[in-house]
Protein backbone atom coordinates (compact mmCIF):
# COMPACT_ATOMS: atom_id res chain seq x y z
CA UNK A 1 0.00 0.00 0.00
CA UNK A 2 1.05 3.62 -0.48
CA UNK A 3 3.12 4.98 2.38
CA UNK A 4 4.81 8.31 3.13
CA UNK A 5 7.18 8.52 6.09
CA UNK A 6 8.60 11.85 7.22
CA UNK A 7 11.74 12.44 9.25
CA UNK A 8 14.13 15.25 10.12
CA UNK A 9 12.00 17.38 12.38
CA UNK A 10 13.32 18.75 15.65
CA UNK A 11 13.88 21.80 17.79
CA UNK A 12 16.11 24.65 16.64
CA UNK A 13 16.70 28.26 17.49
CA UNK A 14 15.54 31.10 15.30
CA UNK A 15 17.82 31.40 12.28
CA UNK A 16 18.67 27.72 12.29
CA UNK A 17 18.14 25.08 9.61
CA UNK A 18 16.48 21.70 9.25
CA UNK A 19 16.19 19.26 6.36
CA UNK A 20 13.00 17.22 6.26
CA UNK A 21 12.81 13.99 4.31
CA UNK A 22 9.86 11.92 3.15
CA UNK A 23 10.42 8.37 1.95
CA UNK A 24 7.80 7.14 -0.50
CA UNK A 25 6.92 3.47 -0.92
CA UNK A 26 4.12 1.34 -2.31
CA UNK A 27 1.69 2.00 -5.15
CA UNK A 28 0.09 5.36 -5.84
CA UNK A 29 -2.77 6.17 -8.19
CA UNK A 30 -2.78 9.28 -10.37
CA UNK A 31 0.04 11.12 -8.59
CA UNK A 32 1.72 13.98 -10.42
CA UNK A 33 2.95 16.19 -7.61
CA UNK A 34 4.20 16.09 -4.07
CA UNK A 35 4.19 18.69 -1.38
CA UNK A 36 4.95 19.74 2.15
CA UNK A 37 2.24 21.11 4.37
CA UNK A 38 2.19 22.32 7.95
CA UNK A 39 -0.35 22.73 10.69
CA UNK A 40 0.11 24.67 13.90
CA UNK A 41 -2.20 24.16 16.89
CA UNK A 42 -5.53 25.88 16.32
CA UNK A 43 -4.75 26.69 12.70
CA UNK A 44 -5.71 25.15 9.37
CA UNK A 45 -3.29 23.02 7.41
CA UNK A 46 -1.44 25.16 4.88
CA UNK A 47 0.69 24.44 1.86
CA UNK A 48 4.37 25.22 2.25
CA UNK A 49 6.01 23.94 -0.92
CA UNK A 50 5.12 21.66 -3.80
CA UNK A 51 6.90 20.05 -6.70
CA UNK A 52 5.52 18.46 -9.84
CA UNK A 53 7.13 15.42 -11.41
CA UNK A 54 8.37 17.87 -14.06
CA UNK A 55 10.29 19.48 -11.15
CA UNK A 56 8.36 22.74 -11.39
CA UNK A 57 8.09 24.13 -7.86
CA UNK A 58 5.68 26.33 -5.96
CA UNK A 59 6.17 28.01 -2.58
CA UNK A 60 4.03 29.82 -0.07
CA UNK A 61 4.99 33.50 0.13
CA UNK A 62 5.95 33.07 3.78
CA UNK A 63 8.77 30.64 2.94
CA UNK A 64 10.05 31.89 -0.41
CA UNK A 65 13.79 32.35 -0.36
CA UNK A 66 14.15 30.30 2.84
CA UNK A 67 12.80 26.84 1.97
CA UNK A 68 13.72 24.58 -0.93
CA UNK A 69 11.77 21.52 -2.03
CA UNK A 70 13.42 18.77 -4.06
CA UNK A 71 12.52 15.30 -5.30
CA UNK A 72 15.03 12.49 -5.64
CA UNK A 73 13.20 10.06 -7.90
CA UNK A 74 16.00 7.49 -7.75
CA UNK A 75 15.67 7.27 -3.96
CA UNK A 76 11.90 7.88 -3.85
CA UNK A 77 12.54 10.68 -1.39
CA UNK A 78 11.10 14.16 -1.07
CA UNK A 79 13.15 16.79 0.78
CA UNK A 80 12.45 20.17 2.30
CA UNK A 81 15.51 22.22 3.17
CA UNK A 82 14.49 24.89 5.65
CA UNK A 83 16.87 27.78 6.35
CA UNK A 84 16.54 30.97 8.38
CA UNK A 85 13.81 29.37 10.46
CA UNK A 86 11.47 31.62 12.43
CA UNK A 87 9.28 30.89 15.46
CA UNK A 88 6.22 31.20 13.20
CA UNK A 89 7.49 28.18 11.25
CA UNK A 90 6.71 26.02 14.30
CA UNK A 91 4.19 23.36 13.27
CA UNK A 92 3.68 19.71 12.41
CA UNK A 93 4.99 19.20 8.89
CA UNK A 94 3.36 16.70 6.56
CA UNK A 95 4.46 15.16 3.29
CA UNK A 96 1.74 14.52 0.71
CA UNK A 97 1.23 13.18 -2.80
CA UNK A 98 -1.58 13.83 -5.24
CA UNK A 99 -2.75 14.64 -8.76
CA UNK A 100 -2.89 18.42 -8.22
CA UNK A 101 -4.06 19.35 -11.72
CA UNK A 102 -3.07 22.94 -12.46
CA UNK A 103 -0.01 24.71 -11.02
CA UNK A 104 -2.23 26.99 -8.93
CA UNK A 105 -3.65 23.97 -7.09
CA UNK A 106 -0.37 22.57 -5.87
CA UNK A 107 -0.50 24.24 -2.44
CA UNK A 108 -4.09 23.28 -1.69
CA UNK A 109 -4.38 20.32 0.72
CA UNK A 110 -7.61 19.13 -0.92
CA UNK A 111 -5.64 18.22 -4.07
CA UNK A 112 -3.65 15.58 -2.20
CA UNK A 113 -4.81 12.03 -1.57
CA UNK A 114 -1.85 10.51 0.26
CA UNK A 115 -0.43 11.81 3.53
CA UNK A 116 2.33 10.97 5.96
CA UNK A 117 2.02 11.04 9.75
CA UNK A 118 3.99 14.23 10.15
CA UNK A 119 7.17 15.42 11.83
CA UNK A 120 7.27 18.20 14.41
CA UNK A 121 9.33 21.34 13.84
CA UNK A 122 9.79 23.72 16.76
CA UNK A 123 11.64 27.02 16.40
CA UNK A 124 12.46 28.98 19.52
CA UNK A 125 13.25 32.68 19.63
Amino acid sequence: RAQLVESGGGSVQSGGSLNLSCIVSGSFYAVECMGWFRQAPGKEREGVAAIAYSHKTNYADSVKGRFTISLDKAKNTLHLQMNSLKPEDTAMYYCAAGYCGSYSNTLHPVQYDYWGQGTQVTVSS
